[in-house]
């Protein structure tokens, strides 16, 4: 097991490499483009009236939005997660810590994971790698989401990047019989989330089958972790991680396809590449509930601070509003019985998927 030096070197190395690194590759694509909303030139509302209040976790936040988990598990992580924390309670938006491995295995680490002073009333979601999981157990991964006082936890899949992590996991037996266990314990309070490769609708499905709720695409796009990890690997690692850069399943594929795998009655989260308000409206068309997003809102806080980032919060909360408004909604509801047009290669997935 790895010793907390060694975890916190790898989180720094990730936070460097996020902020100075091209680790969203030009050539991924969320497919968001291949969206087209239909413009109401006589919405017949005002904008006072667009509410995008939304529900989770048994919460009311004030948008559909939720800063996804990145980081902690070291003092320069620490500062991040208060400030993003901070952020979200000001903005009524969600907020997600990194994946909490540093602290199960080093418990004086819980501090860089502790914003709930900042964040004292916002959705708090704890987060821990299916693996991870596995081998902490039930008891030891409920201990670390009590600690931080979060509302529910973030179980990362990460293959892709486990393969390409020089220190990665290779084992992904059992799977779904650790899911089973943590829906035991958790409830509605457990988030599935993938990191950036997608959810397909198959894998969905058995999730919702063992008792997920809530299910985050986290599709292709956006910061690719295989990316991440393939520039601080070398040799063969990094030479076949530069092929699986662009592995997955574009985030509007993965939205729209898991929806109508899945139906209503589970929360559907779109994040991977989401980068702004229009693309969250877009996401809410195809069919989730809230966007999510981690880059664009850790580089504001590398260059502004909290203030930074509770700026880029009100221009995705802005844009947001104003597509809905455009299209004659005053609700997330509402837009998603607004027509829409599917172009492109997302029309081939939809009808090859």
């Amino acid at each position: 097991m790895p010793d907390d030096t060694t975890t916190s070197r790898r989180k720094d190395a990730h936070l460097d490499l996020c902020a100075t690194e091209e680790v969203a590759p030009r050539e991924n694509s969320t497919l968001l483009e291949c969206v087209k909303l239909v413009h109401s030139a006589m919405p017949e509302l005002q904008v006072s009236d667009i509410d995008l209040s939304t529900r989770l976790f048994g919460k009311t936040l004030k948008a559909p939005l939720l800063i996804t988990g990145m980081t902690g598990g070291s003092e320069r992580a620490a500062q991040v997660n208060r400030d993003l924390a901070e952020a979200a309670e000001a903005c009524g938006v969600a907020f997600g810590v990194g994946s909490q491995r540093a602290m199960g295995e080093t418990p004086a680490l819980a501090k860089t994971y502790s914003v709930r002073e900042v964040a004292p009333r916002t959705v708090l979601i704890g987060n821990i790698g299916l693996r991870q999981a596995a081998q902490l157990g039930v008891d030891k991964v409920r201990a670390i989401v009590d600690a931080i006082h979060a509302d529910g936890l973030a179980l990362h899949l990460n293959p892709g990047q486990e393969l390409t992590q020089p220190e990665g996991d290779r084992d992904f037996r059992g799977g779904y019989q650790v899911v089973a266990q943590l829906v035991k314990a958790f409830g509605e309070r457990l988030l599935v989330k993938e990191t950036g490769c997608g959810i397909a609708p198959d894998v969905a499905r058995r999730l919702v089958d063992a008792g997920v709720r809530t299910l985050d695409v986290s599709g292709l796009g956006g910061t690719s972790w295989v990316r991440v990890e393939q520039l601080r690997a070398s040799g063969e690692l990094a030479e076949v991680g530069a092929q699986f850069s662009s592995w997955g399943i574009p985030t509007a594929a993965a939205v729209a396809t898991v929806r109508r795998a899945v139906g209503p009655g589970v929360t559907l989260i779109a994040s991977g590449g989401v980068r702004t308000g229009l693309d969250v409206a877009k996401a809410i068309a195809l069919g989730a509930d809230l966007g999510g997003m981690a880059l664009p809102m850790f580089k504001a806080q590398q260059t502004g601070g909290v203030e930074a980032v509770k700026k880029a919060i009100d221009v995705v909360v802005r844009a947001t509003t104003q597509a809905l408004m455009l299209c004659g909604a005053s609700s997330a509801a509402e837009l998603k019985k607004k027509p829409r047009v599917v172009v492109g290669e997302l029309k081939e997935w939809l009808s090859a998927v």
